[in-house]
């Protein structure tokens, strides 16, 4: 039986607009959820030739969930991303850094900020808003951070699933809004239009990546 080719990925250009890289996204995505992912720029060439230096086209700034690998949600390969992960996702100094890092010394044209279906910081923020559950040590540090835009969803009613879907949405718009107030180097580029910032949500089951 011969083998099923791997579907053809068109090469990113040299420096892609943010529309450009947006659309790299989107359709990398399609594959991963389609079954049918291409798995570019993982062999021992790409490796070797990035020996020299990277030039993402994007950063992602995700979950930590081990359900939500950027690289392979998004059907990209070494060199491909710029990713960031902390549970929530949240948003710190470090967190900060990185994402001026990928913006003012490698020229990333987008950022995506993903978060996921099921989150389960965002999970332990609604039960500890609840008086569920009791946080201790860092966790209760990162609850805290995720409980404003929790007790928000909670407050516009609904079931206990749709409360949470809406307080993961909001926390992605929440993440987005922060890194432009917290940091100029991320708020010039965005407003001269060099690099766009988007939210999305990441569906488990399906594997699609929704952009908001």
């Amino acid at each position: 039986m011969s083998a099923v080719p791997l579907p053809v990925v068109p090469e990113p250009p040299a420096r892609p607009t943010p529309d450009e890289a947006y659309a790299l996204m989107v359709a990398g995505n399609a594959r991963f959820a389609a079954g049918t992912p291409a798995r570019p720029n993982q062999d021992d060439a790409r490796r070797v030739q990035l020996v020299a230096g990277q030039e993402p086209f994007a950063a992602v700034l995700g979950c930590a969930d081990s359900r939500v690998p950027a690289e392979i949600v998004f059907d990209q390969g070494l060199g491909d991303l710029f990713v960031c992960r902390t549970a929530g996702p949240i948003v710190d100094f470090a967190v900060l850094g990185s994402i001026e890092f990928a913006i003012t010394q490698l020229n990333v044209p987008l950022v995506v900020v993903m978060g996921h279906e099921s989150c389960g910081a965002l999970k332990a923020a609604a039960e500890t808003a609840t008086g569920n559950l009791d946080p201790t040590g860092s966790v209760r540090d990162l609850v805290e951070r995720v409980l404003p835009i929790t007790l928000k969803a909670q407050r516009e009613g609904g079931s206990t699933d749709e409360q949470l879907n809406r307080a993961i949405a909001y926390n992605v718009t929440r993440v987005i809004n922060l890194l432009i107030e917290r940091s100029p180097a991320i708020a010039d580029a965005v407003a001269d239009g060099s690099v766009k910032l988007v939210g999305a949500v990441y569906e488990l089951e399906g594997g699609r990546a929704r952009f908001l």
